[in-house]
C-alpha cells in the first residue's frame, strides 16, 4: 500500500460501489472473453491448416490483445480511485483502510452487497475477516 494513498472507511468504500461494481463487472466480463479467445487461439495454433487458419490466428491474437488493453484500462480506472484489483476472474478488489490504527485492506468481491471484510496487508482472500460491527 502506498503511504500517499488515503485510507477508506467501510462507509466511504460502500459509497464508491455503484461505480466500482460497473468497472469490476466489465473486468470480469472482459476476462472471461479473453480466456475464451486464448483457449480458441491455442486450439487454432495446434491445428493450423494453411493460410485460412493463419488468418484466424491473427484475428484471435488481435482480439486477445484488445481485451487485455481493455482490462488494463479498467484496472487503471480502479487505481485512480485508490483501489487495487486482486483477481480479474472473480472481481476481487481491495481498498486501503485502517483498523485499530494500522493499515489494512478492506476487501470486496463482486456480488457482495457492501464492503464488510478486511485482511492484513500481507494476507490475501483466505485471511479475510468480518469488519467489526459498530
Amino acid at each position: 500500500m502506498d503511504s500517499a494513498t488515503r485510507p477508506f472507511t467501510a462507509e466511504q468504500a460502500d459509497r464508491t460501489l455503484p461505480l466500482v461494481r460497473r468497472i469490476v463487472e466489465d473486468i470480469v466480463r472482459a476476462d472471461a472473453s479473453w480466456r475464451e479467445v486464448v483457449d480458441d487461439l491455442e486450439r487454432q495454433r495446434s491445428a493450423i491448416d494453411g493460410e485460412r487458419a493463419d488468418v484466424r490466428v491473427r484475428e484471435l491474437e488481435r482480439r486477445a490483445a484488445e481485451l487485455a488493453r481493455e482490462m488494463d484500462a479498467l484496472e487503471e480506472e480502479l487505481g485512480e480511485l485508490g483501489i487495487t484489483l486482486k483477481d480479474r476472474r472473480i472481481g476481487l478488489i481491495d481498498f486501503p483502510g485502517e483498523l485499530d490504527g494500522r493499515q489494512v485492506w478492506l476487501c470486496w468481491r463482486l456480488g457482495e452487497p457492501a464492503v464488510r471484510y478486511w485482511h492484513e496487508l500481507d494476507a490475501g482472500f483466505a485471511g479475510r475477516q468480518p469488519l467489526p460491527v459498530g
